[in-house]
């Protein structure tokens, strides 16, 4: 089980804000900072699902 800690979302979006070169004032970054902890949190469930070894991974369509 994965644990996305406010912390460590931070410091995700702050390097996603330079790799970007898409600086956020400090209350959108805020904001952004609170969607990415409700997804985090949405998403554990699916996460902590468990699959087997012999499942198989869905296709891959390319045009």
């Amino acid at each position: 089980m994965t644990s996305h800690t406010p912390e460590t979302l931070s410091v995700y979006l702050q390097q996603m804000e330079t790799l970007l070169n898409l600086p956020l004032p400090p209350e959108r970054h805020d904001a952004v900072l609170l969607q990415l902890q409700r997804i985090a949190e949405m998403a554990q469930p699916l996460m902590d699902y468990p699959l087997e070894m012999h499942e198989e991974i869905a296709g891959v369509y390319q045009l």
